[in-house]
């Protein structure tokens, strides 16, 4: 009966014995086989590789950031702003008071916040925010924002937004909103959170992360946009 184990033989004086299993050695000196030290070192050099690109990816992302300037002069058709900070929206309702644009979006408002908050928080006119601030609670998160701004700037047909938001999310909004709206121009307009110093970034810990975090979401986003666009040929 064949079965699993050694394998008893007759030797030639009669005897019984035990075949040993064979063993998968190397035809040259018979010792065990190994991976080759090649595949080794080319799977260690392109980890390596992989690495030290990212490295370099994160490091021009954080330098793109910090360099972020403020438009000379912005105007737009209208403003939007996506929330995650009170600096954040107080700096787009200002720049509606000054007539930079005609009509303001604040995009991922909390249900449960209301337009006479809101302009209590930014010290703005009742007024001009009945007229011309828009409020949209649906949005959960920036590819959110990026699809109810969308919907409002086709409904009033604005060829030019200016994009509102922190500095360290604007490559992750402007992306986002560029996949969204491809013939709107979109003029950036960075917030730089008190407190927070993007240009000397690697002296902090806390801001280390914080653009590591967010690198990590912007290169998860450009990923998800390129996939889009291949599964649509």
């Amino acid at each position: 009966m064949l079965g699993k184990g050694p394998v008893e033989v007759e030797t030639a004086s009669g005897e019984s014995g035990q075949m040993p299993q064979a063993v998968d050695t190397t035809p040259e000196t018979g010792a065990p086989k190994r991976p080759p030290v090649r595949r080794r070192a080319l799977t260690c050099l392109f980890v390596g590789v992989l690495c030290l690109a990212l490295l370099v990816s994160f490091l021009d992302f954080a330098q793109r950031v910090g360099s972020i300037s403020m438009p000379g002069d912005p105007r737009a058709d209208a403003i939007v702003v996506l929330t995650g900070g009170t600096e954040r929206v107080e700096r787009a309702v200002s720049l509606l008071s000054e007539g930079r644009a005609m009509r303001l979006l604040i995009s991922g408002v909390h249900p449960g916040t209301t337009r006479k908050q809101i302009a209590s928080i930014t010290s703005a006119d009742m007024p001009l925010f009945d007229c011309c601030v828009d409020l949209d609670r649906l949005a959960l998160n920036t590819a959110g924002n990026a699809t109810e701004t969308a919907a409002w700037a086709q409904s009033h047909a604005f060829r030019s937004l200016l994009v509102v938001t922190s500095a360290y999310h604007l490559p992750r909004a402007q992306a986002e909103l560029a996949e969204a709206l491809p013939d709107v121009d979109l003029v950036a307009y960075p917030v730089y959170p008190s407190g927070l110093d993007l240009k000397a970034w690697y002296l902090s810990p806390k801001t280390i992360h914080l653009l590591m975090r967010e690198y990590v979401k912007y290169t998860l986003a450009r990923l998800r946009i390129v996939a889009t666009h291949l599964t649509s040929f």
